[in-house]
């Protein structure tokens, strides 16, 4: 029985994995170089221009399904990134190297944090909580 619930609810989770995907989806522009979207939990108009790097184009990041969204980021120097917790259980965002880099205190659903980075460089950081959470953000003149 035990297992039965268990394979439902990783099946409930990929479902609706896949329902936030395809919705995000539908409101992307018809183009593959920028999108933008409105997060209506702070009013707040996030605009993003992917690109084939492995770091994307964005000064916003969410917390979700215990990750960094995206994981690897690149922004210009004196540009503030900004983590959102989507997930029900409370996360931090901790600089990694002993660098000038974020340090919040606990964040709870929904509740938001922001650094602006002033120095150029490769800045990497983790969820104090949950230390197998990582990102980094690459910082350009």
């Amino acid at each position: 029985m035990k297992t039965a619930l268990g394979i439902l609810v990783v099946v409930l989770i990929l479902i609706g994995g896949y329902a936030v995907v395809k919705h995000n989806d539908k409101n992307a522009p018809n183009t593959s170089t920028s999108s933008n979207s409105v997060d209506n939990s702070s009013n707040m108009t996030i605009s993003s221009n992917q690109s084939s790097s492995s770091a994307s184009q964005t000064n916003a990041v969410n917390i979700t399904n215990f990750a960094f969204s995206p994981s690897n980021i690149t922004v210009k120097k004196g540009t503030a990134v900004t983590w959102t917790n989507k997930d029900s259980v409370a996360h931090t965002v901790t600089e990694n190297d002993g660098q000038d880099g974020p340090k919040s205190s606990n964040l709870d659903q929904n509740q938001t944090y922001s650094f602006t980075y002033n120095t150029v460089g490769t800045f990497k950081y983790h969820c104090s909580i949950h230390p197998d959470m990582t990102g980094s953000v690459t910082v350009t003149e």
